[in-house]
């Protein structure tokens, strides 16, 4: 099994996230390093979830919104790790639409349950596979740093 590494305040900004924005789901990237096997995140950037017909179960990062992240990531030299999304009121484990709309191979998909507007379970799933036909989710092990020196 695969591990996501990421500080404590990282972790937490991603959960305090889905409660400000619940009963809508939110979203944003993972930016970090990928060596030996697993991805260290370093920054979780907020997006703006442009769904607008069914934003309380679906999200949608805007495609100027991602190249910019993108950007950002590589002019501070690390990649998109992944992405991250709440399921306000529902687990935290990915839906069919959640792996029809992943198509990010190698990158980590995390997912927290808010709960009546409280932040509860959060896992993530690695997205594998050598292509869109043959891609699944792998669960990963999060492992969580207190101090950004421990990762």
């Amino acid at each position: 099994m695969s591990i996501l590494r990421l500080p404590r305040a990282v972790y937490e900004a991603i959960r305090g996230h889905g409660e400000e924005t619940f009963p809508h789901e939110c979203c944003g990237a993972l930016i970090g390093r990928f060596a030996e096997g697993s991805w260290t995140v370093i920054a979780a950037i907020r997006a703006g979830n442009t769904r607008t017909d069914s934003a309380h179960n679906r999200y949608r990062i805007a495609p100027a919104e991602l190249v910019k992240i993108e950007r950002e990531a590589r002019r501070q030299g690390l990649d998109v790790a992944g992405f991250y999304h709440s399921h306000p009121d529902h687990p935290a484990q990915w839906s069919s639409t959640d792996f029809a709309e992943a198509h990010w191979l190698g990158c980590c998909y995390m997912i927290t349950e808010v709960a009546a507007g409280k932040a509860a379970v959060t896992h993530s799933f690695l997205l594998v596979g050598g292509s869109e036909e043959d891609k699944r989710f792998e669960q990963q092990i999060i492992q969580v740093a207190e101090e950004s020196g421990e990762l």
